[in-house]
Parts: C-alpha cells; sequence; structure tokens
C-alpha cells in the first residue's frame, strides 16, 4: 500500500507540477523527493544540484512556506528526470 501510495504521488506530481506544489504539503512532497532520489542514478553535478534544491526547499518547509518548498522540491524532480 505504501508503494502504491508513492506511486500516485510521484505521478501526480510529474502530471501536475506547479498545481501540485500549491496543494501539497512540503513534508509530503519531501517525501516522494527523498524516494525519488534514493532511486536514482545521478551524476556528482546534479547529485549536488538535487541536494541544494532539497535544502533550500526544507528551510522553506521549515518557515512554514509550502509553495516555496514545493517549488524547489518539484525543482530537484526535474533534475531527475521526474
Amino acid at each position: 500500500m505504501r508503494k502504491f501510495a508513492l506511486a500516485v504521488a510521484l505521478g501526480l506530481l510529474a502530471a501536475s507540477g506547479p498545481v501540485f506544489a500549491a496543494t501539497a504539503p512540503c513534508e509530503e512532497t519531501l517525501k516522494a523527493l527523498r524516494a525519488a532520489e534514493a532511486a536514482a542514478k545521478l551524476n556528482d553535478a546534479d547529485k549536488n544540484k538535487v541536494s541544494e534544491l532539497e535544502t533550500k526547499g526544507i528551510e522553506r518547509c521549515n518557515a512554514d512556506d509550502d509553495k516555496r518548498a514545493d517549488d524547489f522540491f518539484a525543482q530537484a524532480m526535474k533534475v531527475m528526470g521526474k
């Protein structure tokens, strides 16, 4: 069931982009990002970019700025090709 929920969340993120980012709690988007990151095979430059975007997103998430946090997480997903 968890895999199905993750697949649905990733599918929604990929399909709806900014619309999903505006409505999703940043903590849920971060979970999806970390799951995708764990499965991704990235070169060093892409790993650094994803890490940088994840850090910025976490900072915004901690400041209760879910929209901007989700925007950073969506950018990181794009770098990973998700």
